[in-house]
């Protein structure tokens, strides 16, 4: 089996730009949320802005590539590269200001060419971008897949090397969602906090959203040998399940989520006891709270710690199983497990880092757990590399 291997991380999030900076405010416990209220019509609410507005997906999709071409050393162009770029929203944000432009009757005095807009801000044209940036001709996907998006986009990259279709890929995922309609929507379903973002937490009112992007270069660990690469971790394996239950609920009892744990763990050749750390998902909600604690007690118990870093960058959406993967290579890197951060109290019987703390990490995994039941697992290994 050809060993798949990262040798490149770009990260932009609250915390900052770049992964060192991002990493060194996550273990500092600082977090990147604020009071904010970028649109008159809706309340101010905590969020997770990178700047001190709302970013555009066109722009944190060029830092972000930029940053890790700098960081896996590899210059443009790069045709035989793949791309596997991911969004859960996409360009909404803009085709919700053309939308308020068109109502008003100024869509045509505002844009040159609102049909060459249009047809840019697709789906999957975030991907394209990302391959004309590198100048890559191979393959390009396009993953959508609620909060998995991140952890599903690095599957497939991992995949296409393993399998041979590509020995090199840029992968990972880019999320712009402070918009009016996902927060007024977020909002009607009452699962927006108050006053900030506290995953695990007694006292904890719901998830924050932020905005960030996440991508790395995977390749073959023999490709990486060759050209002398410097490499964070190991990809084993991953899983990827759906609990076909209900539109944004999670399955009461887990089963699917469970499932996915089981499959990324056999797919791995590792067993619950050779886990030593859980990026969990943490959305700081109720519901899901509850469900992925009592599936972490159900299947590792006290012995594995854990933590969720949405208390410092905010949700990011599709990009957080990204942003959590290159928190976990972070960890792996130099040996830290990352702090909950906004964690004061916790309600469940984990084993809950709640201050960074230096400690021997062999083996980890990264949950991510979308709405429609979407769930993907992800494990990394710094064995021999870190």
């Amino acid at each position: 089996m050809v060993k798949v291997v990262v040798t490149g991380i770009g990260l932009v999030s609250a915390l900052g730009e770049g992964v060192e900076d991002c990493w060194e405010r996550l273990i500092a416990g600082q977090s990147g949320i604020k009071l904010y209220q970028p649109y008159a019509e809706l309340e101010p609410r905590p969020l997770g802005l990178i700047g001190n507005k709302p970013a555009q997906l066109k722009m944190l999709g060029e830092l972000v590539i930029a940053s890790v071409l700098k960081d896996a050393e590899l210059v443009p162009p790069l045709a035989e590269c793949g791309v596997v770029i991911g969004s859960s929203r996409s360009y909404q944000g803009v085709w919700e200001e053309m939308a308020s432009l068109m109502r008003a009757g100024e869509l045509g005095q505002e844009l040159e060419s609102p049909d060459m807009v249009w047809l840019d801000t697709l789906p999957h044209m975030n991907a394209i971008a990302a391959a004309r940036q590198i100048g890559a001709c191979g393959v390009v996907l396009a993953p959508m897949a609620a909060c998995a998006t991140g952890i599903w986009a690095i599957a497939q990259a991992a995949y296409l090397v393993q399998t041979g279709q590509c020995q090199q890929v840029i992968a990972g995922a880019v999320e712009a969602p402070i918009t009016p309609l996902t927060l007024a929507g977020f909002q009607q379903m009452g699962a927006l906090a108050k006053t900030g973002a506290y995953p695990f937490d007694l006292q904890r009112e719901g998830l924050v959203l932020g905005e960030g992007a996440a991508v790395f270069v995977l390749e073959s660990a023999e490709l990486a040998k060759q050209r002398q690469a410097k490499v964070y971790g190991e990809i084993l394996g991953f899983g990827l399940t759906a609990d076909a239950y209900h539109p944004n609920l999670p399955e009461p009892q887990g089963r699917s989520a469970i499932a996915a744990v089981k499959q990324c763990l056999e797919r791995s050749h590792l067993i619950p006891d050779d886990i030593d750390y859980i990026h969990a998902h943490g959305t700081a909600t109720q519901v899901n709270d509850r469900t992925e604690s009592l599936l972490i007690q159900h299947l590792f118990g006290q012995h594995v710690a854990v933590s969720s870093s949405k208390g410092a960058t905010g949700h990011t959406l599709g990009a957080s199983g990204a942003l959590g993967v290159a928190f976990s290579l972070m960890g792996l890197k130099n040996q830290i497990l990352p702090p909950c951060v906004g964690l004061r109290n916790p309600e469940f019987d984990l084993n809950l880092v709640k201050a960074a703390v230096k400690s021997e990490i062999k083996n980890v995994l990264c949950f991510s757990f979308g709405f429609g039941g979407q769930n993907a697992v992800i494990a990394l290994t710094g064995n021999g590399f870190c």
